[in-house]
């Protein structure tokens, strides 16, 4: 069946990333009710080239935002919001749009600080834009005001990652467990091979942490040396490991095929100690308490391992097409930010590499 898989009792379950769309798109549901009755027409018009997780993000940034000139407008405060016509798109004006985006810097909403930087700023007037091109570009609206303010300048922050000896000591410790509270090896016990297979598996592929959670075991091919993902934008992608980590995967599912998935788990690669599908949580849990041991300088995340992964691909192979192919990446110009500070590096060891003249 397509897009469906048979579990080991017979009936068939969803994939992991057909339940996330599922659930993402009945929160939109609900959201959608917030806004004006024409932002519907907005997400359906984006669909085909947009996953879920982005259409639910820009969901939440627009309630933001339309609660904003709901509050701040006269015109605007005497209609409720789902009763907006597409036609106040052309009544907001640039100064609007500036002095929301100030808002957001720091504001409440039912007794809850909310912050954002330059960053949080950027998704919104994403989403804000979004919304004003689909517009303009079907005739519904007269003008894109929003493509006259600029994006917020990004400070690119050093890439933290680990270094070489750091990836060992990491993987020696989800192996042995030493230096582990007693506590701590109680359960380290039961998930040493599991969580050195991940941990592996993230450092040895540069995969997202959503992409991994939602591995099924049948998208692990050992004769190919490969995996198959559900990347962000929404299509399946092959990526491919090495021995280290077909090793470790190997001793994993032998633990893996002894146990008995709770109902709706039964495809799933990684296991939580309940027998369920583990969680984007329980992962950023399990890498703090292995990467607390190792550093204390930093703070590593699942997203830090697949840093890690790409700079050390970069070193390797000074291929930044290559790099942005294996992580997923759409855009190479994504890579090349993230990537900078190695590519500087680079050009430095490069302007020592021709010789002008030989040594006497």
């Amino acid at each position: 069946m397509d897009n469906m898989q048979k579990s080991q009792h017979g009936g068939v379950t969803e994939t992991y990333s057909q339940e996330v769309d599922e659930k993402n798109t009945l929160k939109m549901r609900e959201i959608q009710k917030e806004l004006p009755s024409f932002c519907r027409q907005f997400f359906r018009g984006i669909s085909e080239n947009t996953g879920t997780r982005t259409r639910l993000a820009y969901a939440y940034d627009l309630r933001v935002f339309f609660e904003y000139m709901h509050e701040n407008n006269c015109e605007l405060a005497k209609m409720k919001i789902p009763d907006f016509p597409v036609s106040v798109l052309d009544q907001i004006q640039k100064v609007d749009l500036e002095e929301f985006l100030d808002w957001t810097t720091y504001y409440t909403k039912n007794g809850k600080v909310y912050t954002n930087d330059e960053r949080g700023k950027s998704r919104k007037l994403s989403a804000i834009r979004s919304m004003y091109q689909y517009f303009y570009q079907s005739e519904q609206i007269s003008r894109d005001v929003s493509a006259l303010i600029p994006m917020p300048k990004l400070h690119e922050k050093p890439i933290i990652r680990l270094e070489p000896n750091e990836v060992a000591r990491l993987l020696d410790l989800a192996e042995d467990g030493e230096g582990l509270t007693k506590t701590e090896q109680r359960f380290h016990n039961k998930t040493a091979v599991r969580d050195t297979a991940l941990l592996t598996l993230l450092l040895g592929t540069g995969i997202r942490v959503s992409e991994c959670v939602g591995l099924d075991l049948n998208d692990v091919n050992f004769e190919e040396n490969g995996i198959r993902v559900h990347r962000k934008g929404g299509y399946d992608a092959i990526v491919y490991f090495g021995d280290e980590v077909e090793q470790a995967l190997r001793r994993y599912l032998e633990a893996r095929m002894q146990m008995i998935p709770q109902e709706g788990s039964e495809n799933a690669l990684f296991l939580s100690l309940q027998n369920r599908r583990i969680t984007v949580r329980a992962v950023e849990k399990l890498v703090k308490k292995y990467a607390s041991r190792i550093t204390t300088l930093k703070k590593i995340t699942p997203h830090k391992l697949r840093s890690t992964y790409g700079t050390s691909l970069y070193r390797e192979t000074g291929d930044i097409y290559l790099v942005a192919d294996v992580l997923g990446h759409k855009d190479v110009n994504t890579t090349r930010k993230h990537y900078a500070a190695i590519e500087e590096d680079r050009r430095r060891r490069a302007a020592n590499i021709v010789k002008l003249r030989e040594d006497n």
